[in-house]
């Protein structure tokens, strides 16, 4: 159980970025060998992906202890060795890398190029404001490259800009969380919080939200979509995407419960909602028009 929670098993539901380019395309039924490879490289994402947590909370692990809630992480807390660590992250890398390069070598140059950028996070780009967000921002950015050439679909230059404002934006709300818990105990949860506090925080929120929704309509209505089908009433999705934005700013600003954005889509039942209804919306005008 310490080593299923050592690799967070829960977080690769964030690579399942990875089959939104044949989403979009309009092909995730009628393409089943590309879903099948696209399920391949799923798992060779999160198999690396796992070994960077790993790889993070070894750096971490003495600040770890004096967080609240991160002291209860298998390093953290004593209940996983560091060799059981370094082998786990070992096997991880040799099957997950491995597998890239075999399944689809530019899937494996993508993917080996998230690894090496999350190892400079780890080591040192994690303490630099604003660059240690932008990092985050761009694996999402990689793990969509990633599903697009596995799948062979030329991605859309609006699900680029708005797959990195999203990922911006809840890295942004995560840092919120840090800043809470520096201004109550004046412990600090990353070097890079010098560079964060509240109004700066609140109001880059309600920028890039804004942004978001703005961004989101235009793709919704603009007249060149790239190789995306779209259906002429797809803009009504927007009423989704405006809720669970404005449900994420009420988590994070009212709440102040912003730490894991992972554990808020798995738990909170308005996200939930708003996410499930985007897509059968969205597969509605796509797929059945």
């Amino acid at each position: 159980m310490a080593i299923i929670r050592l690799i967070r098993v829960y977080q690769w539901i964030k690579n399942t970025f990875v089959f939104l380019p044949l989403f979009f395309a309009g092909k995730l039924l009628s393409d089943p060998d590309a879903l099948v490879r696209l399920l391949g490289i799923f798992f060779c994402f999160s198999f690396v992906a796992s070994s960077v947590y790993i790889l993070n909370d070894y750096m971490d692990r003495e600040a770890d202890r004096q967080h609240p809630e991160k002291c209860k992480r298998p390093l953290a807390s004593g209940e996983v060795s560091t060799i059981q660590a370094w082998v786990t992250m070992g096997i991880l890398l040799v099957v997950g890398l491995g597998g890239a390069w075999i399944l689809e070598p530019r899937a494996g140059i993508i993917i080996t190029t998230y690894l090496m950028l999350n190892v400079l996070y780890s080591i040192k780009l994690k303490h630099v404001p604003i660059l240690d967000i932008s990092i985050i921002a761009t694996g999402f950015l990689l793990r969509i490259l990633a599903g697009g050439v596995v799948a062979e679909v030329e991605l859309s230059r609006w699900i680029i800009i708005m797959t990195f404002l999203l990922a911006l934006f809840m890295g942004i709300a995560k840092r919120r969380e840090d800043v809470l818990l520096f201004n109550a105990s004046g412990n600090k949860a990353r070097k890079s919080i010098d560079g964060y506090n509240l109004d700066f925080i609140n109001i880059s929120l309600g920028l890039m939200s804004a942004v978001i929704i703005v961004a989101y309509i235009m793709y919704t209505m603009a007249e060149v979509a790239d190789s995306v089908q779209r259906h002429p009433d797809s803009y009504m999705t927007t009423v989704f995407v405006i809720l669970g934005i404005l449900r994420y700013l009420q988590i994070t600003m009212v709440e102040n419960n912003s730490g894991s954005p992972t554990k808020i889509l798995l738990k909170d039942r308005f996200i939930q909602f708003t996410v499930i209804a985007w897509i059968v919306a969205y597969y509605i005008f796509i797929y059945q028009s």
